[in-house]
This record gives C-alpha cells, sequence and structure tokens, in this order.
C-alpha cells in the first residue's frame, strides 16, 4: 500500500498561485490546447491553361514559318523565338539576361530568368532547350516543353509567388547540336554559384502524340515529387531511359547538381503493355514526326500537354516553396493542461508540418511540468501513428517538485510530419499539477 502525504505541505508545494486560482474557478480542467509556431503547408499550384500553353506553340509555329520553316540554332527562327520568349517574361517582371556562346561558327543564346524573392543561396531552376532541328518546326521537340515552362513562370508572376528558394528558368540553345548552350552555361558558373543551385528540372518533349509519362529516376526528392503528381491523377509513369544522357539536364548532373525532370516519348516504340495503360498506337513510334518536318503545331497530344505543364507547375511550387525547416528548428505548445489527480491521461499536440522524411534519432522533447510530487507523473510522446515514447516512469520515491528536462529520442522510424503529441498521467492520489509547456527540436 502507498503511503499517504500530509495535506499542508502538498498544498504548500504549489509553484504558482495562479495555477492554483485557475483550479479553484474551475477553469484548468477545460484549458484547450493550442499549436504554436508550426509551418504553414505548401500553396498548391495553380492549374496552368493549356490554352496559354498551346499560343505560345502557335506563336513559335509562326515564328518558324517566317523564318525558314525552322527554328534552328544559328537561325534567324531561333533569335526570333528568344525574343519572344523573353518579351513575355520581362513583361510580367522577371530579371531576364541573355547569354552568348558559338557553336558551328554561329552564335547561340540561352535565356535565363530569374525571379525576385527566395533564398539566393538554394536556387531551384527549371529548363527546356528552345531550337529546333533544322528540318521543322520543332513544336513537340521543344517547342512543347519551352512553352509548359514559359507558362509556369508566367504563372509564378500571376499568383506574385514568394517562394522559400530562388525561382530561376533558362531556355537553352544549340541542344540539339549535343546540349551546347546548357553545358556552356554550367561551365561558366563559378563552383561557389553551382553549390546553391538545388536542383535542375528538364522538360523535353511533354507533348508527344502517340505519348507515353515518363521520370527521370535521377534525384529521389524530385522523382518522387513528379510520380505523387501523377499518382494522384491515376496515371502511371515510367522511369524515363530513352532520353537518358541526350538532354539538358545532363551538364547539370555531371556536376553533381540534383536533376529531374519529364518526357513524353520520341522515336521509340510504344509496347503493347504501355499502350494497354496509357492508351495511343501499340508498336507505333511515341512521336512519328520526332526531327522531321511535320513536328509542327498538329504534332501535339493536348492530354499530355496539359498534364505535364500542370506538373511543371506542381514540381515548383512543391520544391520552390516548401517550408521545409532546417535541422534545429522547434514546434512548441505553450498552452496550459490540467493533469487529473490518479486520473485519466492528458494529452497536448503540435503540428509538424513541411518537413521531408523520417524525424531525426536526435528528436529533443523539451517537458515543462509543474507537479507538487513528480514521481506520480508518467510521460509519453507519441507519434503521429500514434507509437508511443515512454520518457518518463512513475516512482514512489521521487517526491521533488517538477518535471523540468529535455528527453532524446530516437524518433528515425516515424515520419516528421504529422500530429505529435504529449502524453502525461498523474497514477497515483493526493498531488496535483499541469502541463506548462512542451517542444519539440528536430
Amino acid at each position: 500500500m502507498r503511503l499517504s502525504r500530509p495535506a499542508l505541505p502538498r498544498l504548500l508545494r504549489r509553484t504558482t498561485a495562479g495555477v492554483a486560482t485557475l483550479a479553484a474557478a474551475g477553469l484548468l480542467a477545460t484549458a484547450a490546447p493550442g499549436a504554436v509556431a508550426a509551418p504553414s503547408p505548401t500553396l498548391a499550384a495553380p492549374d496552368i491553361p493549356l490554352a496559354n500553353v498551346k499560343a505560345h506553340l502557335s506563336q513559335l509555329q509562326s515564328i518558324a514559318q517566317a523564318n525558314g520553316g525552322n527554328r534552328a540554332h544559328g537561325r534567324p527562327g531561333y533569335k526570333a523565338s528568344i525574343d519572344y520568349v523573353k518579351g513575355k517574361l520581362d513583361a510580367a517582371g522577371f530579371t531576364t539576361s541573355v547569354q552568348q556562346f558559338t557553336s558551328s561558327g554561329a552564335t547561340g543564346y540561352n535565356l535565363v530568368a530569374d525571379w525576385p524573392g527566395g533564398d539566393p543561396n538554394k536556387v531551384l531552376m527549371a529548363g527546356a532547350h528552345l531550337d529546333s532541328v533544322s528540318a521543322g518546326a520543332g513544336i513537340n521537340d521543344n517547342g512543347s516543353g519551352s512553352a509548359g515552362v514559359l507558362e509556369t513562370a508566367l504563372a509564378v508572376s500571376r499568383a506574385q509567388l514568394k517562394p522559400t528558394k530562388h525561382l530561376r528558368f533558362a531556355w537553352w540553345g544549340a541542344e540539339e547540336l549535343g546540349m551546347v548552350g546548357s553545358r556552356y552555361y554550367v561551365n561558366s558558373l563559378p563552383t561557389a554559384e553551382r553549390s546553391k543551385v538545388s536542383g535542375y528540372l528538364n522538360f523535353d518533349m511533354i507533348a508527344s502524340p502517340n505519348p507515353g509519362y515518363f521520370v527521370y529516376d535521377d534525384d529521389p526528392t524530385i522523382e518522387k515529387t513528379f510520380k505523387d503528381y501523377y499518382a494522384g491523377l491515376n496515371v502511371p509513369t515510367e522511369i524515363e531511359t530513352e532520353g537518358d544522357g541526350r538532354s539538358d539536364h545532363s551538364p547539370f548532373k555531371n556536376v553533381g547538381i540534383p536533376v529531374g525532370g519529364l518526357f513524353s516519348g520520341a522515336e521509340r516504340a510504344k509496347s503493347s503493355a504501355q499502350a494497354q495503360k496509357w492508351g495511343g498506337t501499340s508498336g507505333q513510334a511515341f512521336d512519328r514526326c520526332y526531327h522531321s518536318s511535320c513536328d509542327s503545331a498538329s504534332n501535339i497530344n493536348d492530354t499530355a500537354l496539359d498534364r505535364n505543364s500542370d506538373a511543371i507547375a506542381h514540381a515548383i511550387w512543391t520544391l520552390g516553396t516548401d517550408t521545409s525547416v532546417p535541422p534545429g528548428d522547434s514546434y512548441e505548445n505553450t498552452a496550459d493542461v490540467a493533469i487529473p489527480d490518479n486520473g485519466a491521461a492528458v494529452t497536448s499536440t503540435v503540428n509538424v508540418t513541411g518537413r521531408t522524411g523520417n524525424a531525426p534519432a536526435t528528436l529533443k522533447v523539451d517537458v515543462d511540468i509543474r507537479h507538487t510530487w513528480r514521481g506520480d507523473v508518467v510521460v509519453d510522446l507519441l507519434a503521429p501513428d500514434g507509437t508511443a515514447y515512454r520518457l518518463k516512469n512513475s516512482s514512489g520515491n521521487d517526491s521533488a517538485d517538477n518535471v523540468i528536462a529535455t528527453y532524446t529520442v530516437d524518433a528515425s522510424s516515424e515520419a516528421a510530419n504529422g500530429a505529435w503529441k504529449l502524453r502525461v498521467q498523474d497514477v497515483a492520489a493526493q498531488d496535483t499539477g499541469y502541463l506548462n509547456s512542451w517542444k519539440l527540436t528536430f
């Protein structure tokens, strides 16, 4: 049998007069927990209007028709394409720059557009090559990727997006000659500037007329971002292999920058299994007009163009405006919660959002419990999935006041995001207390 304690010392050992007043008024037991300082969730990306993307393709088709039927490196149609895209971006508030290089005896151009704001030490880039082959207008290859990136950039402007990362968009020249423009850009970046690029997203041929839905498998986070988007549409994806090493992500990848992107297929034939899950025609190339004169405005699959353009925006909003919190940031609940004497357990919640991956192996839990006999108190941390981590057991010999301590928990098997709870129970009679505050530090 547990020994009883005198009533008078128990009352004298109350640590805060205000708490005694609240308890007497019957208010403490009804105090509601409330989370403090949890980051806001990532904003949802807007729908990219298909009509807007196709309007850009119509302009690129007109430019080609007015300039010898193509938009190839060194030809007037390419420079006119650069001027068109630059004009749209300048009007939308981007800071644009045109980078010149020389290839095959002709001047080439890269267009780079920076959106104001965001962390300059964390740059997220998205790009597409703007040049065609000399045989045709190159509306799928790669007007489609160029138009999707352009309209996403314009959507950033319309939303007046305030990203956490600095956003940079690019349109490359002379890709068809061997990624010349993008390689020139990457090679011209000082090492310190390369280290600031947190990721590069590439979009080359995103509207093939007999389309597949291919996702680059280079960087796991970027890959998952695209796969999650398509999973939400119930559209299966496959790993992209046909264009691996054949587009503008390669120069970035070669210097260690994380890359990812989308592709809808080129000269390879669609298999019967692919046709079964995506529709279209098996045994036929994803794009029968690849590098041909028939790669015109009629060589576009609207559904693929629409889905992939929306996916570009999803990636920019998700990866560029994520609210991921650096290690060491904390989530705290400061609302008082009464702990019933020898009664049911009570909980207090903090909502963790915006992090990626799992909680750390050294998750710190700061606890501030005011109680007149700490030995009565049992404390657990509850992970979002309900897994309990015991922080403190009861003890009949621990007669000190209060539980003010920091515990370290190996929570590496738990998803970081979600509702974490501190559970507190008084398991013996005659002493009272309350949870003053608690905090998680990642």
